[in-house]
């Protein structure tokens, strides 16, 4: 047979099978051409071992690997530097690693990265722990948060003359986990019902309120309780000067509340707890102070610094004590809640829609400065339009907005961020024109756009079998569509994924549906619908289309999605060593060998590897252990027992069988940081 011909049936390059043949003890020489068929035949017998080899040894270095790394003690693992960003390649380099085992130890942490992907340290720093090393950042590494446009408005109000700065109202945030009353208590402070039109107890956007107090302005800003709006709770922090923590008196500190905790703390926001729903039987009051004291929150009547008012929202009690707290709080910080009212704004954009029938809309708080109808609108040094009309929260025309002001703004060309800061320029002539090819704006088309937009990740597909969840997002507004992706960003599992394939604002069209059946895509709407259109087409493709109203409704179906496909996981158990010392003979099952374990104790159903000269070359089961003609429940180390074997290699004397365990188990499907209802 030619050499060529049988590289070809092996799957072997023929040099490759030259350069193996001396070593699988048949003298070929480094130029032949043709082998007899007979010696053929056995070199094909003798490649299948050796392949059959090279997969055991695979296999068992992949059984062993599972728990290396994180049983090292801290004092003995490897010292490691890693840039804040690395290539794949770079950091198996580093690791002194093959690329394609650490390649798949990402897959195992579910990350699909190829050679020149680039990691964040994070990443890297996780899968470096699990592989025995101790990472730490390279000098010169990651950058915090981009708080340039905040430093922007906090030099422009610093940067005044004493003598130009006023007494402006102060910006309200109010905060707490989701159904603690947060709305009623807008509400009951307003004495307008608002509440009605929000869906399932949870505010769908931030609103800007103001109410009049003892001749004094108040602006509320209210952001939507559940977590995943997270990054607009963020940034409502930033522009607020006080904030307003509602715990319910009957159900205590929750998850949402913690983290409410943490954004008034690292934004040094003072704040007033208002303790709500007091007015219900298993309210307990002391058991809230319990725990905000223990979450380092202590009452004023305890001893600490925290004003806590227990009030009813429903009842409307207490308000008036909280609006009288919060009032003592502004006289407190008064020093620090001024704007020159006499300059150009700027302010932050604290929600963003495109309006079918007035184009761009966004709201805008103006922190400084006042905002006139016709001034030029400025959003990252590009001209995004002009103020053609004004609104205050009540929907009534505005020609001017003082600092403290909430305005919803018509006359953009473009819808800005949310958190993107808006600034009057001195002169027009100072901001560029908008470019469809500007890279500045990538993010904002890229989510504000009514057209819908591909995400970078849609072409790619599920690699390494993870399973994939396609998804196409259609929202009414760019906060709910920023929020919902920042939601998704959250699940992070070895074994399943998300992919948002396609996102935009506005109803889900005849286009949506199209894409969604060849994407294979649940096609999902927030506060939007289908066309008439749309929904006929979808009808007969069989296209999965859900509607939502509350956006945690919209995430629990996504994890159930995402439940279905989360595999069973395989764990290793290691137990002893079996060193065979005879084989007596063969039976039924396989052979009837005696020996002495070794290491940890061996049970019954064990399976078993067979190592022979250091080289893996065989696998069996341990169908029984015998000691005389009594039968073990285990075999313990230093013993010398009776063992029936079953596999198809023959053992012999000094060989020795590892045994092991696996164990199925259902993979949990925890999400960091996310709490469902």
């Amino acid at each position: 047979m030619n050499i060529t011909e049988l590289a070809r049936r092996l799957r072997a390059h023929p040099e490759e099978l030259r350069r193996k043949l001396p070593e699988l003890g048949f003298a070929v020489g480094g130029k032949a051409l043709k082998v007899d068929n007979r010696q053929a035949q056995k070199i094909m017998e003798a490649w299948g071992e050796m392949k059959r080899k090279e997969r055991l040894a695979q296999k068992v270095e992949m059984q062993k690997s599972l728990g290396r790394g994180k049983d090292i003690p801290d004092a003995e693992k490897k010292p490691l530097t890693i840039p804040a960003v690395t290539t794949v390649r770079d950091f198996a380099s580093l690791m002194e690693l093959p690329v394609p085992r650490l390649m798949q130890e990402l897959m195992r942490n579910g990350i699909l990265a190829s050679i020149n992907e680039r990691i964040d340290f994070d990443t890297a720093s996780i899968i470096a722990e699990d592989l025995g090393f101790k990472p730490t950042r390279e000098e010169g590494g990651a950058a915090g948060e981009d708080i340039v446009g905040i430093e922007k408005i906090r030099d422009r109000v610093e940067g005044q003359a004493h003598e130009n700065l006023s007494r402006r109202p102060p910006v309200i945030v109010v905060m707490g986990h989701v159904d603690h009353g947060k709305t009623r208590l807008l509400d009951a402070i307003r004495k307008t019902n608002v509440m009605d039109t929000e869906a399932g107890g949870i505010t769908q956007h931030i609103g800007a309120y103001q109410v009049e107090r003892k001749g004094k302005s108040l602006t509320f800003i209210d952001t939507p309780g559940h977590e995943a709006f997270t990054v607009m709770r963020s940034r409502g922090a930033k522009v607020a000067d006080i904030a307003i923590l509602v715990v319910a008196a009957d159900d205590g500190v929750q998850p949402q509340t913690k983290e409410a905790i943490d954004i008034i703390k690292s934004a040094d926001l003072p704040f007033v707890v208002a303790i709500n729903k007091i007015d219900r039987a298993e309210a307990n009051i002391e058991r809230v102070k319990t725990q905000l004291s223990e979450a380092g929150l202590i009452p004023e009547d305890w001893g600490g610094k925290t004003i806590m008012v227990p009030l009813s929202a429903k009842e409307g009690k207490n308000i008036e004590t909280l609006l009288d707290m919060l009032l003592l709080i502004e006289e407190m910080a008064a020093e620090h809640i001024v704007a020159n009212p006499h300059e150009h704004a700027i302010g932050t954009v604290i929600e963003s829609r495109v309006n079918p029938g007035a184009g761009p809309v966004a709201t805008v708080l103006v922190q400084s400065g006042t905002l006139h109808v016709g001034d030029d609108l400025g959003v990252r040094g590009l001209h995004f339009g002009r103020v053609r009309a004004m609104q205050n929260w009540k929907g009534d025309a505005l020609t001017s907005a003082t600092p403290s002001t909430p305005a919803k703004i018509i006359g953009w060309k473009l819808a800005p961020a949310v958190g993107d800061i808006m600034e009057v320029p001195a002169s027009v002539k100072d901001l560029k024109k908008i470019k469809s090819t500007d890279s500045s704006l990538k993010a904002t088309e890229e989510v504000a756009s009514i057209k819908v937009t591909k995400s970078a990740e849609g072409a790619e597909g599920a690699e390494g079998g993870k399973e994939i969840v396609n998804l196409i997002i259609r929202a009414d507004v760019l906060g709910s569509l920023e929020a919902i992706l920042g939601m998704l960003d959250k699940i992070h599992h070895e074994a399943v994924g998300v992919r948002v394939i396609q996102k935009g604002l506005g109803n889900i069209t005849d286009a949506d549906v199209n894409t969604a059946e060849a994407s294979q895509a649940i096609l999902m709407g927030f506060n939007v619908k289908p066309s008439g259109g749309a929904q006929d087409l979808a009808r007969d493709k069989g296209v999965d289309v859900r509607e939502y109203k509350i956006i945690y409704k919209l995430f629990e179906d996504v994890v159930e999605e995402l439940k279905k496909r989360v595999p069973s996981e395989t764990v290793i158990h290691e137990q002893g060593h079996f060193v065979v010392m005879k084989n007596f003979r063969k039976s039924d099952h396989g052979w009837i060998i005696g020996g002495r374990v070794k290491g940890e104790k061996i049970l019954p159903g064990a399976k078993l590897r067979l190592s022979r000269g250091g080289e893996y070359i065989g696998e069996g089961v341990v169908k029984s252990l015998q000691l005389g003609k009594a039968e073990m429940k285990d075999a313990q180390p230093g013993q010398e027992c009776g063992m029936l074997y079953d596999g198809k290699i023959k053992p012999e004397e000094g060989d020795i069988l590892e045994a092991y365990s696996e164990e199925r188990k259902i993979q949990s499907f925890k999400i960091e940081g996310v709490h469902l209802r």
